[in-house]
């Protein structure tokens, strides 16, 4: 894959000079604003699950859902983009489901935002194939369009985690919001990383946004409305087949400034969303990790191809032209309470890193009694220097 072109930056660069100006609060109100009729209509018209040229098709040429479904047999299949079978769906009833949808929509406080709204996400409606309709919870905000996508491998090692983990939360302390996809691996831990900065991040999901998945991120997802947005182009109660995935991380890319990808074998959803971010004009970056382990080798093989080599925040910084001038240490001490820290503390976090090192190795390089250098970690581990792993070892957090 050629590496893009730094549109993003300049596009970063513009932005950055009127983020003054831009407001914190949520661009629209959580319920929808649309009367029932139209509100039904573009249910009914996403939940066809047409592609999305052929949607934007039917509404260019007929100007809004409630008129696509007023048109007759002929006039549909006049449309060029429309298939038999595409009219045939339009034609049939309108399905019992919208009724539910409509519960659901005022139960959850689900957003419903039509291509036509402004409202609508700008950066969005500028790819190949915008959906048609988004279903949000949480809200979006102006300062969004300041975002970086962080994907990669759901079979991640605790290095590709801890580091995605990391570089979110110290983006998300720059201002940026952290979008992914949800998933397990690596997307959980970039939205945890956003959230335990007390940054925004999105998620977009592969199925309804009814439906989450996977199922043990519920409480991550719910935690996400609150500091961000949960969105999907499915209609309500779609499932997470494995079609939807591909098409959902157009979205992810989309609407970001850059793709991260860290830690991805080499076939996988992360490179397709890497892809996108090509074809749509995004830089792409990528994280280097241990030649011998698969779940690394996607990642290399983007660095090949001109993706950016990324070891910390201040490299994806630089290369948006958003760069604060400080460097990784400083960014980094930010979230380390130094001042909290004896100094055995600090020498026992110093020796940490993403990579995980036995207890027994520990108390070997720092000489110190077990009793102590346990009671120590128990200490740090609390003040989330520093997190336990399988194998009775320890990993640095930040």
């Amino acid at each position: 894959m050629a590496r893009p072109e730094a549109t993003a930056r300049r596009k970063a660069a513009r932005l950055r000079e009127s983020s003054n100006d831009l407001s914190a609060e949520p661009v629209r109100a959580a319920i929808i604003r649309m009367n029932e009729t139209e509100l039904r209509s573009w249910l009914r018209l996403n939940r066809l699950e047409l592609s999305p040229r052929a949607a934007a098709a039917l509404l260019e040429r007929f100007g809004g859902p409630e008129a696509v479904f007023d048109a007759s047999e002929a006039e549909l299949r006049s449309v060029e983009r429309l298939t038999d079978k595409g009219a045939a769906k339009v034609l049939a009833p309108a399905p019992a489901a919208l009724d539910r949808d409509l519960k659901i929509i005022e139960e959850h406080r689900i957003s419903v935002i039509p291509i036509s709204s402004p409202d609508y996400p700008d950066s969005l409606r500028q790819i190949y194939d915008p959906p048609i309709l988004l279903y949000v919870k949480g809200a979006l905000v102006e300062s969004d369009k300041m975002s970086i996508a962080i994907v990669g491998s759901r079979r991640a090692s605790i290095y590709g985690k801890s580091v995605a983990e990391r570089i979110a939360a110290d983006l998300a302390r720059r201002g940026l919001t952290i979008v992914s996809g949800g998933a397990r691996g690596i997307d959980t831990a970039a939205h945890k990383g956003a959230l335990a900065a007390g940054g925004r991040t999105i998620a977009f999901l592969g199925c309804g946004i009814d439906v989450g998945y996977p199922p043990e991120n519920k409480n991550l997802f719910d935690a996400i409305a609150e500091c961000g947005a949960v969105i999907s182009e499915f209609p309500l109660g779609a499932v997470p087949e494995p079609w939807r995935f591909p098409p959902r991380n157009r979205l992810i890319s989309g609407i970001s400034l850059g793709v991260l990808v860290c830690q991805s074998p080499q076939a996988s959803g992360a490179l397709i969303t890497a892809g996108y971010a090509a074809e749509q004009g995004k830089d792409t970056f990528a994280v280097p990790g241990n030649v011998d382990d698969e779940r690394n080798r996607g990642c290399h093989k983007l660095i090949q191809d001109g993706a950016l080599l990324v070891q910390d925040a201040s490299d994806i910084l630089r290369e948006l032209g958003i760069d604060t001038g400080e460097d990784q240490e400083s960014i980094r001490q930010m979230a380390l309470p130094i001042e909290s820290l004896n100094e055995q503390e600090r020498d026992i976090a110093a020796l940490l890193s993403l990579e995980p090192m036995p207890v027994d190795e520990i108390i070997e390089k720092t000489g110190l009694p077990a009793p102590m250098v346990s009671g120590t970690l128990t200490v740090l581990e609390m003040k989330n220097v520093v997190r336990r792993v399988p194998g009775n070892a320890y990993v640095r957090v930040i």
